[in-house]
């Protein structure tokens, strides 16, 4: 649900965000990110968003970069001290809006491999 995920230069970390949403959420959950993705851009981070209509479904998978998880802490930070992220800074905040649509969530840490184009 986003685009395609191209080459990057490395080195980098990948971080791959699984979230289990209830069953009937997942335009809701889309429409809820749609809006929060903003947050998360500067850093140029977003690698890729993906899910399946076959298999397990309304599973969200979410693929980010970063240099370092230093990089990591410091940017997941910032998005937090933005207005509309929380409930702390107001304006339809995001985290309110998705939070009760998640069952479960897994964040796992990966290190690409030599041949792979994401580095």
């Amino acid at each position: 649900f986003w685009n395609e995920p191209l080459p990057r230069q490395g080195p980098n970390i990948y971080e791959l965000r699984t979230y289990k949403l209830k069953p009937g959420t997942m335009i809701e959950w889309g429409n809820n990110w749609a809006r929060a993705i903003k947050y998360r851009q500067e850093n140029q981070e977003a690698v890729g968003g993906f899910f399946s209509q076959i298999g397990e479904l309304y599973v969200v998978h979410h693929l980010w970069a970063y240099k370092d998880l230093q990089s990591r802490e410091e940017t997941r930070n910032a998005a937090w001290r933005k207005r509309g992220w929380d409930e702390n800074h107001a304006v339809t905040p995001f985290l309110s809006s998705t939070v009760p649509l998640i069952r479960t969530m897994e964040s796992r840490i990966m290190i690409p491999l030599k041949i792979s184009p994401l580095q």
